[in-house]
């Protein structure tokens, strides 16, 4: 029996950026998700770093996160319009362990609803999960919250890995994802046409 030919992946891109106060984790949780790795000597980022990362979907679908992690430090205030501005979805991170990060999150959240695109996908992230016994935001709090502004909302510990690659998975299904797969194939479409060798169909040799 002759097996029947599976379409290829589709690609899409999207550009995703991270926000949140001062060592709340953004550049821990990229690079578990990124790189599967953790650091706890991580130094601050300044200004803001950039990683790419891709994500297989259930429907024949990959997507491709151009991440923009900035730095949370209050001089750096100023630059991150630059990042978010344009840009399809957001992570907002803030620590369990401190109440007044996710106060800060919850400003950047604004900010977001604001000035970004009125479509952005924001997902609410509440990490270091592996610190429980110090926990001081409770779940029922960020839920709430997150379900009065129609947020994802996840908590992660980008320590031990846990649910930082479920929430990038969610805030991937959230995107319009087969819009940007047409755009990209319409585009190439155009690509392919104009490297074609133009023809005189006529064969005049003039």
């Amino acid at each position: 029996m002759s097996e029947v030919p599976t379409s290829s992946p589709r690609l899409a891109q999207f550009k995703l950026v991270l926000l949140g106060e001062s060592a709340v984790g953004k550049s821990s949780i990229v690079h578990r998700f990124v790189k599967d790795s953790f650091d706890d000597l991580r130094e601050s980022t300044i200004g803001a770093a950039f990683l790419t990362q891709t994500i297989a979907l259930d429907n024949n679908v990959t997507v491709k996160f151009e991440i923009w992690d900035t730095a949370g430090q209050e001089r750096y205030k100023s630059l991150a319009p630059m990042y978010y501005r344009n840009a399809n979805c957001a992570l907002v991170v803030y620590d369990i362990t401190q109440p007044t990060s996710l106060d800060r999150a919850k400003s950047w959240i604004k900010e977001l609803q604001r000035q970004a695109s009125p479509d952005i996908v924001i997902a609410l992230a509440g990490n270091k999960l592996d610190l429980e016994s110090e926990r001081s935001i409770s779940t029922e709090e960020a839920q709430i919250y997150a379900n009065e502004e129609k947020l994802l909302f996840f908590e992660v510990s980008a320590k031990t890995g846990e649910n930082v690659k479920d929430t990038f998975k969610a805030i991937a299904e959230k995107l319009p994802i087969e819009e940007k797969v047409s755009q990209s194939q319409r585009r190439r479409q155009r690509n392919i046409d104009l490297s074609r060798p133009s023809t005189n169909e006529q064969g005049c040799s003039c």
